[in-house]
């Protein structure tokens, strides 16, 4: 059975000193469950490692390039990701596949280089509002899911992490129902079989505190991808506390 895990998804939010005073207020968490990560902007990197140094909570970043190295100006790769103390990283973002066209095959070699920098790939996956009405969701999710496999191999992905994010509910305000969320996740558990009994498989789309509790009683929910209302502490905290709670 998969581990509970919270992530923090701080999008392009703060600067280096709110970052910091965020990490601060996060650095005493030391409960059991759920395992946690936060997934700074780039530049507030280094100062929320430093933060968190003292506490059990693991720091990501939010994209990274496919490429190790190269006259490539503005992107950043996983070897100077790891290098600043990243653990994980975020793949296929659905802002990621939406404002900058990350295509399928795209999101895999991102997918494929974040795994040979030593860092674990949340891959994220979802339907548009459309793709849902007209019932191709699970469709869509296998394709998303299968591109990555056709590069890195199943045993690969499985050791990933997977966030289900429908691109209509995130930094909406609308959220998948419960059912719906599980549907999905339990059609991405049936995909990897066997060897993703393990995998951690989050929801994403405007969790908070309101609705968390309900999504987490879900079988094939082990945690969430949040975005705004992981950007008080607080509130975040609330979210963990409801995961303990159902898992």
């Amino acid at each position: 059975m998969a581990k509970p895990l919270l992530a923090g998804n701080w999008k392009m939010h703060g600067t280096a000193s709110s970052a910091a005073k965020l990490a601060g207020e996060l650095a005493d968490y030391s409960a059991e469950k759920p395992d946690m990560i936060v997934f700074p902007p780039y530049i507030c990197i280094p100062g929320v490692v430093s933060v968190l140094s003292r506490s059990n909570i693991a720091v990501g970043a939010q994209n990274l390039s496919h490429f190790s190295e190269g006259a490539y100006t503005g992107e950043i790769s996983g070897q100077m990701l790891a290098d600043i103390g990243c653990s994980h990283v975020l793949v296929g973002h659905s802002e990621r596949r939406t404002h900058n066209a990350e295509h399928s095959e795209l999101v895999a070699k991102k997918f494929a280089a974040a795994q040979q920098s030593g860092l674990v790939p949340i891959l994220c996956v979802g339907e548009t509002l459309q793709q849902r009405q007209d019932k191709l969701q699970l469709q869509v999710i296998k394709t998303q899911i299968a591109t990555v496999i056709n590069v890195v191999g199943l045993a690969s992905v499985c050791k990933a992490i997977i966030a289900y994010e429908p691109v209509w509910a995130v930094g909406t305000g609308e959220t998948a129902t419960p059912q719906q969320a599980q549907q999905v996740h339990g059609f991405i558990r049936a995909e990897l079989g066997e060897q993703g009994l393990d995998t951690q498989l989050l929801y994403g789309g405007s969790i908070n505190a309101k609705n968390a509790a309900d999504l987490f009683t879900q079988p094939d929910i082990d945690g969430g991808l949040v975005g705004g209302a992981s950007l008080e502490a607080k509130h975040f905290m609330n979210i963990a506390q409801q995961i303990n709670e159902q898992k």
